[in-house]
């Protein structure tokens, strides 16, 4: 799995599929999001698609 430098979305794609931006091998942790609209979490990571995204992400 990769991760968007931008918006953190995990990805098997060299690019994001949601944003566009590049993606990158270098990432940890992990949040899954099942209904980005009723999640507090995905409020404060402003998350509004459901899906796996990482934490931090380096290039």
């Amino acid at each position: 799995m990769k991760a968007c430098l931008r918006c953190k979305y995990l990805t098997n794609e060299e690019e994001c599929p949601i944003c566009g931006a590049p993606t990158s091998d270098n990432w940890t942790g992990l949040i899954i999001v099942l209904n980005p609209e009723k999640s507090e979490i995905a409020k404060k990571a402003k998350i509004s698609i459901k899906g796996s995204y990482a934490i931090t992400v380096k290039e």
